[in-house]
């Protein structure tokens, strides 16, 4: 087709606004992309930094410039990374005294926790824990170190000796300056001869007044949920009832629970081992305990030498566990439930095989379950 040298001319004079107006657009996109990354108006030079964090449009409209700037990428997910990585119980003391430094304290009380007629030798003593710089601090369900006086077969000093503490953060004197321990006198026999722990024995023979190397505190293991409504099952043989006492202690304890506020609407269920009556170890003050509240705590006891089982052997805590199970299952399947066991290292085969029967009766996997328990951080286990 052909045009006049007049239609050409006329259309090329028509496209110069369109081709003015097309470099007049770049030139203004030019302005805004600078203004962005440098805060300054490409056109009138003058800083305009206010609109890199109030203007939300160019933001929009440009979101290449957005992510060229790092800063606010870092900073936006840092408040959920910070509260996601914080650790239950994570302002709990740990080692403020380690063996090489330990506190001293001084032994205020040591007195027999058994009753007439029992077996054995325990003893419960307390520790003033004043003058520490730091404070020597700890909470229900910790541990502390021992260090025996003298020195071993080598001629060095002896190992620190955990053992679990047997009072509040608050101690028995309600003033949060002491420390009391529930010690057994180990005891066993090697060719005829009657062998005694030294760490156990030491302790045992203390007097008032006498100065002790304190360690610690340590571990996380066996510490109550900060819940006030959570649900307790405790497993307890022997000295095994030292946290047990704490717990029950800062549950029911009037003094405790003006103390510390912490006023438990949970239900708290002790099952304790012992051979004999006389060997139930603070069970003057579970029983107490058990006739105020008895909505919120049971004792259910197993004494070997006093009691039969099902089958007419010896009655063990195990046992126990399997007259209450489907009662402790059903505890089991609210999420606000934790157990807690404790005691010598035996104990552990017996109810390890009384909740595997227990489960099975209610369909479960105790094999699969306990580990699920664990992480979830429900099942708590401290033997020796």
């Amino acid at each position: 087709m052909a045009y006049s040298e007049t239609k050409v001319v006329i259309g090329g004079l028509a496209h110069i606004p369109i081709i003015i107006g097309f470099f007049y657009l770049i030139r203004r996109q030019y302005s805004f992309g600078a203004m962005l990354r440098t805060g300054k108006n490409a056109l009138s030079n003058k800083v305009t930094a206010p609109a890199k964090k109030s203007s939300p449009a160019p933001a929009k409209a440009f979101p290449a410039p957005a992510k060229a700037s790092p800063a606010p990428a870092k900073a936006s997910p840092a408040p959920p990374k910070v509260a996601a990585s914080k650790k239950p119980h994570a302002d709990v003391p740990v080692n403020t005294y380690k063996p090489k430094a330990p506190f001293t304290g001084t032994v205020t009380e040591n007195y027999s926790a058994l009753k007439e007629g029992a077996i054995g030798k325990v003893q419960h003593i307390t520790f003033d824990l004043s003058g520490g710089d730091p404070e020597f601090k700890y909470v229900e369900g910790q541990s502390c170190g021992i260090l025996a006086a003298g020195e071993d077969a080598k001629g060095k000093p002896h190992r620190p000796r955990l053992y679990s503490i047997a009072s509040t953060r608050y101690g028995d004197n309600f003033e949060g300056n002491t420390l009391s321990l529930c010690v057994r006198q180990l005891q066993y026999e090697k060719d005829g001869e009657t062998i005694n722990g030294v760490c156990s024995t030491y302790l045992c023979n203390l007097s008032p007044g006498d100065k002790v190397k304190i360690s610690g505190p340590v571990g996380k293991e066996m510490l109550l949920p900060d819940e006030e409504d959570s649900n307790i099952i405790m497993l307890a043989t022997g000295t095994g009832i030292a946290p047990m006492r704490a717990y029950l202690r800062r549950m029911f304890e009037p003094t405790e629970i003006e103390k510390h506020q912490w006023n438990f609407k949970g239900k708290a269920w002790l099952f304790m081992g012992a051979p004999k009556t006389a060997n139930l170890l603070y069970d003057d003050d579970f029983e107490h305990y058990k006739s105020k509240f008895p909505d919120n705590l049971r004792y259910t006891k197993a004494i070997s030498r006093e009691q039969k089982n099902i089958k007419g052997g010896r009655m063990y805590i195990q046992d126990r566990v399997l007259e209450h199970a489907e009662e402790i299952f059903n505890m089991i399947e609210n999420p606000k439930t934790h157990i807690y066991l404790c005691g010598l290292k035996g104990m552990e085969p017996g109810i390890d095989e009384a909740m595997t029967t227990a489960a099975a009766a209610k369909g479960l996997d105790w094999s699969e379950l306990r580990p699920k328990l664990r992480k979830a951080g429900r099942w708590h286990a401290e033997t020796y």
